[in-house]
């Protein structure tokens, strides 16, 4: 999905370790999964395991070993354990309450973006943005969950804003109503997004998520398209009560500034998006 080695490396560990910030644990152990083709070299291999380690390093976790096999496509990811001073401080999918305003910490587009990167046609600093972000640790939320008393939240990855969102109304029985106009985007995903350059992952989201995933008739189709697409360690969506936000937006760097994208209203289980 991406050429750099070192960079695939660094994305398959942030997306793995995405999981626990989401939680609002902090990363403790990972076990490495990988497989590889028999024709890769040496080189290409150890750029692969140095850009992991960096991330893990940077997590703060330990590394304690893993399983490699050969494998005709490249597989490559973790198992990360990760630990809560208190019961208290965790975080699900399941406890969003009405009132509360949903904050995205990363920009969508990967999903666009890495489609172009596997046609051979990604501008060469669109493919820089998305790597940024996807190497980018959630990390940042720890310290805002914990200020912004936040209970609920999901990472948005392999099932888009859409599945992800879902996940979250249906688990809390809530609707979540997204404003799109206000949904932050990578550089260069609109305009691939509008020529129609998306992944499989958006006709089977909308086909799956048709029940419970309604699109106002004036979001554009790519914008919608781009919220149904995967995300590939993409930001973390969390709930916040509107007494906590500016305790919860303190908490993170001036240039990686969490986004409001819309609220937490009654409802079973429902995403519009508006």
């Amino acid at each position: 999905m991406v050429d750099d080695p070192k960079s695939y490396g660094a994305v398959a560990a942030a997306n793995a370790l995405s999981d626990i910030y989401a939680s609002g644990a902090k990363p403790s152990v990972v076990l490495n999964l990988a497989g590889f083709p028999e024709d890769w070299d040496d080189d290409t291999l150890a750029a692969v395991f140095s850009g992991a380690m960096q991330k893990v390093q940077e997590a703060g976790a330990l590394w304690i070993g893993g399983h490699t096999v050969k494998s005709a496509e490249p597989l490559f990811g973790f198992a990360v354990f990760g630990e809560l001073p208190s019961q208290e401080q965790l975080c699900t999918n399941s406890d969003a309450k009405v009132g509360d305003q949903l904050f995205l910490t990363k920009p969508l587009g990967t999903g666009v973006i890495v489609t172009s990167i596997c046609k051979g046609t990604a501008e060469a600093s669109h493919a820089a943005a998305a790597i940024e972000s996807m190497t980018h640790l959630n990390a940042d939320v720890l310290p805002a969950f914990q200020a912004g008393k936040v209970k609920a939240a999901t990472d948005i990855t392999g099932f888009g804003l859409c599945g992800h969102a879902a996940n979250l109304a249906r688990a809390s029985k809530v609707t979540l109503a997204i404003q799109s106009a206000n949904l932050p985007l990578i550089s260069g995903a609109a305009d691939l997004a509008q020529r129609g350059i998306f992944s499989g992952a958006v006709s089977r989201g909308r086909e799956n998520l048709v029940d419970c995933v309604s699109v106002g008739k004036e979001v554009p189709e790519w914008l919608s398209s781009i919220c149904f697409d995967a995300e590939t360690s993409g930001g973390i969506l969390a709930c916040v009560s509107p007494d906590f936000v500016q305790s919860f937006c303190a908490e993170f760097p001036s240039e990686k500034q969490p986004v409001l994208v819309g609220q937490v209203e009654e409802g079973t289980g429902t995403v519009e998006l508006r």
